[in-house]
């Protein structure tokens, strides 16, 4: 049997926050971004959603042995759907890829009492810049819906499980796409 893969679109692309093998950019198409509540999670969340023209940036990288447990319990609001015909990668082998997404019944946007976490933000912008640059960044934020969720300054005290700490020009990058997109950023 050969390894699977995973797709991360998110946080995953953040190497610093998982230690999965091989991992390396790839593309999944037809799918968007999306900030989204669920009733599994106090915080609004990246999900891909289905969008036909649509193709995102991000990562692939294997499950060794194929146990899946320790990123099914990262990513436990989501379902992990089959996604090998999505993903574009330049892999000589056709290894089995999977992405993980919220039920379309559970998604619901993001509000006051439900934020999206800046901490968590940070780290996913930090992962794009390190491995898809300025550009890369600013394709991730236009390629993501939702930014009408408020936005949980909590970066003196992150709330994100997984937060990193990030260089000067790196919060800049993060605040200057925010502004672009319009955003509202509330004090924690």
């Amino acid at each position: 049997m050969s390894t699977p893969y995973f797709f991360g679109y998110g946080s995953l692309v953040n190497l610093a926050t998982h230690d999965y093998h091989d991992p390396q950019p790839a593309r999944l198409s037809g799918w968007r971004r999306a900030w989204v509540h669920t009733g599994l999670r106090e915080v609004a969340f990246l999900t891909a959603v289905p969008c036909g023209d649509s193709t995102i940036d991000g990562l692939i990288a294997a499950v060794p042995g194929a146990d899946w447990d320790a990123l099914d319990q990262r990513e436990f609001a989501y379902d992990r759907l089959p996604a090998s015909a999505e993903v574009q990668h330049q892999m000589d082998a056709s290894p089995e890829i999977s992405v993980y997404a919220v039920p379309q019944s559970a998604q619901m946007p993001g509000s006051d009492l439900h934020p999206i976490l800046l901490s968590y933000l940070d780290v996913v912008v930090q992962g794009y810049k390190q491995v898809f640059g300025a550009a890369g960044v600013a394709e991730f934020f236009a390629s993501t819906d939702g930014w009408d969720a408020p936005i949980l300054n909590d970066r003196a005290t992150p709330i994100y499980p997984r937060h990193q700490p990030l260089e000067a020009a790196q919060t800049e990058l993060v605040d200057h796409h925010l502004d672009a997109v319009g955003a509202k950023v509330v004090m924690g």
